[in-house]
C-alpha cells in the first residue's frame, strides 16, 4: 500500500504556492521543537541556576508591557472610531442643513406641477390605461422639468446631495426613480432605460417594457394621487439621443401618468440646449434652481469641524495650509478635502500614544475622564507627556494628573475662545467676500503670534496686520461698512461671545451707543461712507470703535493651538506623513516596505541577524536586498549565485538545529531544496519584482542583465 499524503516527502511541486506569501516559518520549525515529555526532562536534568528567577521575571514584565502596548493601541483605536463619527455626523448634518432649503423648493415645485396637471385633466382609471394619448395639445404635453445647477466641476460631491435629495422627495410622498448616466447611454438604449425605471416602481415587470404597464400600475388606488419623480443627478454625461427619445415617449402620458424630471447639471444652464434636439426641449416645462456653491459649503464645514470644537481633534498650520491647497487642486471637491481630512485624523491617532484623551472631549465630566485615563498609564508614558515639546517651557512643580487636567482644561477653554474670536472675523469679512478657510489658516498660525513680554507669563494672541493678509483685510472692512450691514455685524458678535462675559459687555455698550433704527436712514444719507458722530461729542466713529475692539480681541484671545501646552494630544502636525499618504510615490514604498519587511513583520529569526540578509524572509525582499549591492544594471547569474548561496545556509542552519535536538529520533528532517526548485523561486522573484515596476527585464542584446529601477534613497 502506498504511505498516507501525511507522512510523504515535501516535493517541489508541493512547494509552490499560488499566492503571495508575506512570511514563511522555518521548515523544520516542529522537528526543532521538543515535545512536552522532553521538555520536562531537560528542565528535570538542568540544575537551578541563579538567573532562572530574573529571567522568568523579565520575561513576565515583557509580557505585561506587550499587553498594556495593546491596551493602549485599542483605546487609541476606539478614540478614533468615536471622534470621526462625531465628526462626519456633523459633516453629514451640515450639508443635509445646506441642501434643505433646495430640497424644500425642489419639492414645493414638484407640488405645484402636480396640481397644474390635475387642473388641466384627471383621468379616470380607464382613460389612463388607453394605449392612445388622452389630448393632443402641445401645451399638455410638456413635461415639467426642474434643472438643478450644481456648480461642482467633480460629479462625486452631487452623490450625495442627489441621494439625499431622492429621500426628501421619497418621504414626502413622491413616487421615486433614479436614472444614472450609465443607464441613459446608446449600450442600453431607451428600453433598457424605461426597463430601469419601471423595476423601481413595479414588483413585477413584463418582458416587454412598455408604458402602458406603468399605467396599469399608476392606476392603483395607492398610487394614484402621488406624482412619479425621475431623478437624473448627471445630464452632461447622458447620452443625448437616449433622453431625447425618452422625453418624447413619456410626453404622450403626462397627462394619465404625471411624470416629472429633476436634472443635475454641473456646468452652466446651456448644457439642454447643447445636449438635447430642439423638438425635444419643446417638450420640457423647464425651472432652474441653484445648489449652494462649493465655497459656501466649505465654510459652513470648516466652521463645525475645524473652527468649533465639535470633537476635540484639530490640525496644525502646515497641514491646514496642506488641506487648503489640496482642495483647490481638486477643482473644490468636498469629497476630496473631508477625506484627506479623515487621513490626517488617522494617522494622528495612530502615531501620537495620548491620542484617545481626545475622547474626553465627548465626555459629559472631561476632567474625571483624563484624570481617570492618565493616573492609568504607565510610568513611562506619564513621563513622556510632560516631555513633550509644548511643555519644555512649562513649569510643572509635580507633573502629577491635576497638572494634567489643568493644562487641558486651559487649552480647551482657549480654544473656544479662539472659536468665538474666529467666528467674529468671519462675520465682519463675509461681507467683504473673504472665505472662513483662509482666515483660518492664518488664525492657526504660530509664527504670527504677537510677542509678549518674558516675564508676563500670559499667552497672547495673532496681531491683525503682521503678515495677516485677510484679517487685516477685515479689519479694514469693518472701517468702511455701511451702518446697516455694522449694527447686524454686532449683534452676530454678541451671540458668538456669550461665553465671554467682558468682551460682550464690550460688544452691548458700543450696540446701546448707535442711533435707533428710525434715524439710520438719515444718518445713511450724511454720510454715505461711514458713520460719524459731532465733533463736539468727543467721540470716535462707531466703526472705528468696532474695529479697535476686534482688533484688541484678536490681539488677546486669538492664540493658536500650536502655541499652548499638551497641543500634541489633540493637534496633528505631521504634514509630511500625510502628504506621502495622499499624494505618495507608490513604488518607492513597495521598495521600502521590501527592505525593511522584518521591521514590519517583527518576527525574531529575523531581527536576530542584524544587517545580515535573513534566509526565512521572503524571496521577493531577499532579492531586493540583493539587489541594493549593485548598480543600476544587475547580472543575473551573480545575482542567483547570492540569491542560492542565501537559501542554501538557511537550510543547513536549519539541518544544524534539528540534528542537535533532544527529539532527533522521533523528528523527520526535512530534505534540502534542489537546485530546481531554488531556480524557481528565484525566477518567481525577478516576477515579482517587475511587476511591482522595480525591475525591467533583460532584452535580447544583453539577455543576461537586468536593469535595477531605484526610488529614492
Amino acid at each position: 500500500m502506498a504511505a498516507p499524503p501525511g507522512d510523504a516527502p515535501l516535493t517541489a511541486a508541493n512547494n509552490i504556492q499560488p499566492f503571495f506569501v508575506l512570511h514563511k516559518a522555518a521548515a523544520a520549525a516542529a522537528s526543532s521543537v521538543p515535545s512536552s515529555r522532553a521538555r520536562r526532562r531537560i528542565d528535570a536534568s538542568l540544575p537551578s541556576s541563579p538567573n532562572s528567577k530574573s529571567a522568568k521575571r523579565s520575561r513576565d514584565v515583557d509580557a505585561q508591557d506587550e499587553e498594556e502596548s495593546e491596551l493602549h493601541e485599542q483605546l487609541r483605536l476606539e478614540a478614533f472610531h468615536r471622534t470621526w463619527s462625531k465628526i462626519q455626523s456633523t459633516i453629514d448634518e451640515v450639508l443635509r442643513g445646506i441642501n434643505l432649503k433646495l430640497f424644500d423648493q425642489v419639492l414645493q415645485w414638484t407640488q405645484e406641477s402636480f396640481s397644474a396637471v390635475r387642473s388641466i385633466a384627471k383621468p379616470c382609471h380607464a382613460e389612463v390605461q388607453q394605449p392612445y394619448p388622452l389630448l393632443t395639445d402641445v401645451i399638455c404635453r410638456r413635461i415639467p422639468t426642474a434643472f438643478v445647477l450644481t456648480k461642482n466641476a467633480e460629479f462625486v460631491d452631487d452623490i450625495t446631495t442627489f441621494r439625499d435629495l431622492a429621500e426628501h422627495l421619497h418621504s414626502n410622498g413622491c413616487h421615486l426613480v433614479k436614472l444614472s448616466a450609465a443607464e441613459l447611454s446608446v449600450k442600453h438604449g431607451v428600453g433598457g432605460c424605461l426597463r430601469s425605471l419601471l423595476r423601481q416602481l413595479l414588483s413585477d415587470v413584463p418582458d416587454v417594457a412598455d408604458v402602458s404597464a406603468l399605467a396599469s400600475w399608476y392606476c392603483e388606488a395607492e398610487n394614484y394621487d402621488q406624482p412619479i419623480v425621475v431623478v437624473i443627478d448627471d445630464l452632461e454625461q447622458c447620452s443625448g439621443d437616449v433622453l431625447g427619445e425618452l422625453v418624447m415617449m413619456l410626453s404622450e402620458w403626462v397627462i394619465k401618468i404625471p411624470i416629472f424630471f429633476v436634472m443635475g447639471i454641473a456646468t452652466t444652464l446651456d448644457a439642454p440646449k447643447k445636449l438635447l434636439s430642439s423638438e425635444a426641449l419643446q417638450q420640457l416645462e423647464p425651472c432652474k434652481l441653484t445648489l449652494g456653491s462649493p465655497s459656501d459649503r466649505m465654510n459652513a464645514l470648516v466652521e463645525a469641524i475645524l473652527v468649533k470644537p465639535c470633537a476635540g481633534f484639530c490640525i496644525s498650520h502646515e497641514v491646514a495650509m496642506f488641506l487648503r491647497n489640496y482642495f483647490f487642486r481638486h477643482d473644490g471637491t468636498i469629497t476630496s478635502f473631508i477625506s484627506a481630512l479623515k487621513l490626517a485624523c488617522s494617522k494622528h491617532f495612530s502615531m501620537e500614544p495620548l491620542s484617545f484623551l481626545c475622547m474626553g472631549v465627548l465626555e459629559e465630566d472631561c476632567e474625571e475622564f483624563w484624570r481617570e485615563k492618565f493616573e492609568a498609564l504607565p510610568q513611562v508614558i506619564q513621563k513622556y507627556a510632560f516631555g513633550l515639546p509644548s511643555c519644555s517651557s512649562a513649569k510643572n512643580s509635580s507633573n502629577s494628573s491635576n497638572d494634567m487636567v489643568k493644562e487641558l482644561s486651559k487649552l480647551l477653554k482657549f480654544q473656544k475662545d479662539w472659536s468665538s474670536v474666529l467666528l467674529c472675523l468671519y462675520e465682519a469679512g463675509r461681507h467683504d467676500k473673504v472665505q472662513l478657510l483662509d482666515i483660518f489658516c492664518e488664525a492657526v498660525n504660530p509664527d504670527l503670534q504677537t510677542q509678549n513680554t518674558p516675564n508676563s507669563g500670559k499667552l497672547s494672541g495673532v496681531k491683525p496686520g503682521s503678515g495677516n493678509v485677510f484679517m487685516a483685510q477685515v479689519i479694514n472692512a469693518i472701517r468702511y461698512m455701511p451702518m446697516e450691514t455694522l449694527l447686524h455685524v454686532l449683534e452676530v458678535w454678541s451671540n458668538h461671545l456669550k461665553g465671554m462675559s467682558e468682551i460682550n459687555n464690550k460688544v452691548k455698550a458700543l450696540q446701546s451707543t448707535t442711533i435707533d433704527a428710525d434715524s439710520v436712514r438719515a444718518t445713511k444719507e450724511k454720510w454715505p461712507r461711514r458713520s460719524t458722530f459731532t465733533a463736539g461729542s468727543g467721540t470716535a466713529p462707531l466703526n472705528d470703535k468696532a474695529a479697535m475692539l476686534l482688533e484688541d480681541v484678536t490681539r488677546k484671545y486669538l492664540v493658536p493651538v500650536e502655541c499652548l501646552p499638551f497641543h500634541e494630544i489633540i493637534c496633528f502636525k505631521n504634514v509630511n506623513v500625510l502628504q506621502s499618504a495622499l499624494i505618495g510615490n507608490p513604488r518607492r514604498m513597495v521598495q521600502l516596505d521590501l527592505l525593511k519587511s522584518q521591521s514590519h513583520l517583527k518576527c525574531s529569526c529575523c531581527s536576530r541577524s542584524g544587517a545580515a540578509v535573513s534566509g526565512s524572509l521572503h524571496d521577493t525582499s531577499i532579492m531586493c536586498n540583493l539587489a541594493q549591492e549593485y548598480g543600476d544594471v544587475i547580472n543575473l547569474h551573480d545575482w542567483y549565485i547570492s540569491f542560492e548561496g542565501i537559501i542554501n545556509s538557511r537550510n543547513s542552519k536549519v539541518k544544524r538545529k534539528s540534528y542537535g535536538s533532544p527529539s532527533k529520533k522521533k523528528s523527520k528532517s526535512t530534505p534540502p531544496e534542489g537546485e530546481a526548485m531554488i531556480q524557481a523561486r528565484f525566477c518567481r522573484a525577478v516576477t515579482e519584482m517587475q511587476i511591482t515596476g522595480l525591475l525591467r527585464m533583460p532584452s535580447k542584446r544583453r539577455p543576461d542583465l537586468v536593469q535595477r529601477i531605484a526610488f529614492g534613497p
